[in-house]
């Protein structure tokens, strides 16, 4: 059975639309820009799509030197670099952990607080932020991403799920950093340890599915799919008792190194095809 990288994601700014990418570099922290900045509230609270779907209306693409940022809702964008040079840090929090950001300039955070309608600042996350994965799964660090810095899924999954719907959803609903092309519905699930190309993968964790899912990424608009559906097969009872629905897993990856959407995938450990 054939496996290969169907597809590379990057998300520059967290909860925001992204872009694929045919190359990667990798990094400690996730794929070379993924998730770097965020909004955060007026407390120096991360902000997401969970509390404020109208962010998926904001998507990102690349320039040659920075990536736009464009509202798909009248086409108005602002242009960014993919990190400030320098600037004052201060703190914001993401969950439990609290890092250290540049913020952006006032004008760029004006633009934001605009399209959403809400009091919010744009902030980085410089390379002197180390921000530890969660200890009861992985040693290392991940960028602003929810709690890891690889999110794989396997197409098949997806086409597994669309079959079960009576409307098929795109996989942007899902926001995975790397797609696996080829292969069976949530082989990913057994899988331990992984190469793409030249190199190592340790998926660590399931991920356990929020309200975003739920929200389309082009109009913020809400509905019970497809975790109504998900939820007849893909349930489990998570660490304290509460009830996940599982779809993709978290991943760690090497430090290092690069990646391209065809390099092929091999299962190195677990349930999955060998």
């Amino acid at each position: 059975m054939s496996l290969s990288l169907a597809s590379i994601h990057v998300y520059p700014i967290k909860s925001l639309g992204g872009f694929q990418v045919a190359t990667a570099r990798l990094t400690d922290r996730g794929l070379e820009h993924d998730r770097r900045w965020m909004l955060v509230d007026a407390n120096g609270t991360f902000i997401t799509q969970r509390e404020m779907p109208v962010m998926a209306c904001l998507h990102c693409s690349p320039l040659e030197n920075g990536f736009r940022v464009t509202d798909v809702r009248d086409g108005d964008h602002v242009d960014l670099t993919f990190g400030p040079a320098h600037g004052p840090t201060s703190r914001a929090r993401v969950f439990s952990d609290e890092v250290d950001v540049v913020h952006s300039p006032a004008a760029v955070s004006a633009w934001f607080a605009e399209k959403l309608d809400a009091t919010c600042s744009l902030a980085f996350m410089p390379d002197s932020t180390h921000r530890p994965v969660d200890t009861r799964y992985a040693t290392g660090i991940t960028s602003l991403s929810d709690g890891f810095p690889y999110l794989i899924l396997s197409q098949a999954s997806l086409d597994d799920l669309n079959g079960r719907m009576a409307k098929a959803i795109p996989m942007d609903r899902f926001r995975p950093n790397l797609v696996i092309g080829g292969g069976s519905a949530f082989q990913e699930d057994g899988w331990k340890k992984i190469s793409i190309g030249p190199a190592p993968f340790t998926l660590v964790k399931p991920c356990g599915r929020c309200v975003i899912p739920t929200t389309d990424q082009f109009t913020g608009e809400r509905s019970k799919e497809p975790t109504r559906t998900l939820a007849t097969y893909r349930r489990r009872a998570g660490s304290e008792g509460e009830v996940k629905v599982d779809f993709g897993m978290n991943a760690m990856g090497p430090d290092s190194g690069s990646l391209r959407t065809g390099d092929p995938i091999v299962p190195l450990s677990g349930n999955g095809p060998q």
